[in-house]
């Protein structure tokens, strides 16, 4: 037995390979008494690899434990040593709970220790073992039982050594890791446990199931699980070698197809055939020419198709190119359709479509009408300002509007939303340069309409956002400024496009929320919410005619009064369009359909009255103010007017006065702004403490609570200041406010009442809401103009310019008393 040092490195490799040689020689004549094994034996812990008995291998220790459980096997007569495997090697200090229960029993044939701490050793299995028992001190030592492998006579004996052999030579035949030498070793071997452990040692399987071989309690059993894995394994390799034979072949036919290909291109350069083309490429050609383009663009275009001509079909550059002409010629270059410029016509389509929104139609008559003259003057110029963008709160027809205008117009119709969309690319498209680049959305839409001259609704541009990849809102700049889109260039096409034809219609739910520079380029057209006898109109005129015919019912079955659908209005929707009311007398109409053919009476005509639309719809959604069981008048309750990108809506403000520290707290998911008009109005209130007959020292020890109902909504903006500074002057002297009447308007420190927006859509809501009387600041009063007499005739508008005006008007009386406990 060696003991090496770290300068015998050399020697100890040379000494080991012949050393495993001899013993490998010698192993066929070891017997089977092993009393001389001690009971009790150190245990060296292994990470990722299984030693059976018979195997020769060297073993790198560093861990404290592992050199300490080598140097004391290295100590005894015998140097035996028990080698167990990790279950998780990921662990550095192992545990006995982490060891498997069955390892091998080794001797140490030679030690070299290096100078790094580390101790390389030469290992020769001898024998399998089951631990009894761990015991850990310094290093961990076991108990075992040695697990006999003698043969069975069992008759099936051979025939599994025999199907075994047979499986492992076709498995190193396969296996281009291992040696031939291999195959030849283990044919030298006669006894059946050495064949067997030899097997598992060159089989390439995870730890676990070489792990189960070493466990089984018999050789029969051992054979089983070796003849399993290699059988598995077999499988696998032999996928793999047809894998690699498919791809071998591929290869080999895409290498010939070209070289045949590449020695046509010099035959035909030598020969001056350039017109024997693939059929495709003619095709491609073809396009070209019938396309219209521009001659610079038809330059471009030609130029690329040379380049394709002299590619590989087989080179990426190939399909890029003809992907590139594919779109250059399926984009409309010189095709128009005619223009109808007929008033008349545009005027019957634009009402066959919509119920009332006059403003819009009226605009877009003068729209045709201009359009008109320029076409008779022969000016292809179009005018400034010819960009419409309608905004307005979701479902009061922007969208289909514009597809009326394509109607009356007769041009084709194109939309694309760009709600969401943060990406400049999506509006330039992507420069060829990148994988799976494509033009933008605009020119992706001139394919789409076919034409020259389309109208392109560009849906949702309020929504756009920005991030790191650019600004699409400044890449629309330019697409709808006049003195631009005429050479509007997609990163793509990488050529000057003429959008100059097109009709530009975009809309909109929150002006504000459109850049600057956009809205500078747009004529903004505002859409108001609709009144109930205008939805009225639409639902009989569009909305049910079309539902009853998707349904399979006809007018002759069905009958909806104006009072059937106005409660659906009134207290089943609460909108500024008509979406959930269309959504609603669908339901009905279900329902309908339903009982008609439950009960047996198809041919019955239905009437829904007002009764059946609470059966079928259920208990009512809504509750106008002045029908509410609390419409008395009460202290610390207002109505306040709210805009909303949905339509206006009504804002009930509650303020309440506790003992506390002079705090003010607000709840109910208030924003900013909110907040700070609440504050404001409490510095106002106090700088006048004297004029309400408040006394000094009130807010001393008074704490002040506002909350606004539905506290999940988040809710923000200026107009509700006058709102909440009535509610606390109301909590504050105990004086009841007139629940007929809601107000808005901002305020200032002054008490001053400033202008507010969505007035329009605020006094809407009052009307929906049973409100009698609505406090709107002076300055909004010239609006008042554009307000539909419908709505004006059914409020008392009351425009105040100071705060002290609108006192006589919400608590009934100029003068406010304070009223003490």
């Amino acid at each position: 037995m060696k003991n090496y040092t770290s300068k015998d490195d050399e020697n100890f490799e040379k000494d080991m390979e012949t050393r495993g040689h001899e013993d490998m020689d010698n192993a066929v004549s070891r017997g089977q008494d092993f009393t001389d094994i001690p009971p009790l034996l150190p245990v060296l812990p292994l990470k990722d690899i299984v030693i059976f008995p018979y195997m020769i291998y060297p073993i790198l220790a560093g861990r404290e434990s592992s050199i300490k459980a080598i140097n004391a096997a290295f100590d005894t007569d015998n140097k035996y040593i028990l080698l167990v495997t990790q279950k998780d090697a990921s662990i550095e200090e192992t545990t006995t709970d982490n060891l498997y229960g069955t390892g091998t029993i080794a001797k140490i044939l030679q030690i070299m220790r290096l100078p790094n701490g580390l101790i390389k050793i030469l290992i020769d299995g001898v024998v399998s073992a089951r631990v009894t028992e761990f015991t850990a001190d310094h290093y961990i030592k076991a108990g075992f039982s040695i697990i006999s492998d003698s043969v069975e006579s069992e008759p099936g004996t051979k025939l599994l050594i025999e199907k075994a052999s047979n499986y492992f030579a076709d498995y190193v035949t396969l296996n281009p890791s291992l040696s031939k030498d291999v195959l030849s070793g283990y044919q030298n071997i006669p006894e059946a446990d050495r064949k067997l452990y030899y097997m598992a040692s060159n089989v390439s399987v995870d730890i676990e199931s070489k792990q189960n071989i070493l466990e089984s309690d018999s050789l029969y059993t051992k054979y089983f699980e070796i003849i399993a894995l290699l059988a598995r394994e077999l499988q696998v390799l032999n996928i793999e070698r047809e894998i690699d034979a498919k791809v071998q072949a591929s290869m080999q036919k895409n290498q010939r197809k070209f070289i045949v290909q590449e020695q046509i291109k010099i035959l035909q350069d030598e020969l001056g055939d350039n017109d024997t083309l693939d059929p495709d490429l003619i095709k491609l050609k073809k396009a070209i020419d019938e396309s219209g383009m521009p001659d610079a663009v038809k330059e471009k275009a030609m130029e690329e198709f040379e380049k394709i001509k002299k590619t590989s079909p087989m080179s990426p550059d190939f399909s890029v190119s003809r992907n590139y002409l594919e779109w250059m010629t399926s984009v409309p270059w010189n095709k128009f359709t005619e223009d109808n410029f007929d008033l008349k016509n545009a005027k019957i389509i634009l009402d066959e479509d919509h119920y009332g929104l006059e403003k819009p139609k009226e605009r877009i008559l003068e729209l045709l009408a201009v359009l008109k003259l320029l076409k008779d003057k022969n000016i292809t110029k179009p005018p400034k300002g010819q960009i419409l963008c309608f905004v307005g709160p979701p479902g009061v027809g922007k969208t289909s509007l514009g597809k009326s205008i394509a109607r009356a117009l007769s041009r084709k119709f194109a939309r694309l939303s760009v709600g969401g969309v943060k990406d400049e690319a999506e509006i330039r498209g992507h420069r060829r340069t990148y994988i799976g680049s494509m033009p933008g959305r605009i020119i992706q839409a001139m394919k789409k309409a076919g034409t020259s001259n389309p109208v392109i609704l560009i849906d949702e541009i309020d929504k756009m956002g920005n991030d790191f990849r650019g600004d699409p809102a400044s890449a629309m700049l330019e697409v709808l400024d006049p003195e631009q889109n005429n050479t509007f260039n997609d990163h793509y096409l990488d050529i000057d496009y003429d959008l100059s034809n097109v009709l530009f219609i975009t809309t909109a739910n929150v002006q504000y929320n459109i850049p600057l520079a956009l809205q500078d380029r747009m004529e903004i057209i505002e859409m108001r919410s609709y009144l109930d006898f205008e939805k009225t109109k639409i639902a009989q005129r569009h909305i049910l005619p079309k539902e009853l015919e998707e349904h399979g019912l006809d007018k002759d079955e069905i009958k909806f009064p104006d009072e059937a659908i106005q409660k659906v209005i009134r207290e089943y929707t609460r909108e500024a369009g008509v979406r959930n009311l269309e959504r609603e007398l669908t339901s009905i109409i279900r329902k309908v359909a339903k009982d008609k053919l439950t009960n047996g009476n198809r041919k019955k005509k239905v009437n829904v009255t007002p009764a059946l639309v609470e059966k079928y719809l259920g208990v009512p959604k809504f509750e106008d103010i002045d029908t509410k069981k609390d419409n008395k008048a009460k202290v610390g309750s207002v109505y306040g007017l709210a805009w909303t990108s949905l339509g206006g809506d009504i804002l009930t403000i509650e303020v309440t006065v506790m003992k506390g520290t002079g705090k003010i707290t607000l709840t109910g998911k208030l924003g900013d702004v909110m907040k700070e008009s609440a504050i404001a109005g409490l510095s106002y209130i106090k700088s006048n403490s004297k004029q309400f007959g408040i006394p000094e020292t009130f807010f001393k020890d008074k704490e002040i609570h506002i909350h606004v109902p539905e506290g999940a909504i988040p809710k923000d903006g200026p107009s509700a200041g006058i709102t909440m500074i009535m509610g606390m002057l109301s909590a504050i002297t105990k004086t009841p406010v007139k629940a007929d009447i809601a107000m808005t308007g901002e305020i200032t420190l002054r008490g001053n009442v400033l202008a507010i927006g969505g007035l329009n859509e605020k006094l809407l809501a009052a009307v929906r809401s049973g409100i009698k009387r609505v406090i709107i600041p002076g300055d909004n009063e010239k609006n008042l103009i554009e307000i539909p007499k419908d709505i004006t005739s059914k409020l008392e508008i009351i425009p105040v310019s100071k705060v002290e005006d609108g006192i006589v008007h919400v608590f009934g009386s100029r003068k406010i008393t304070f009223k003490k406990k």
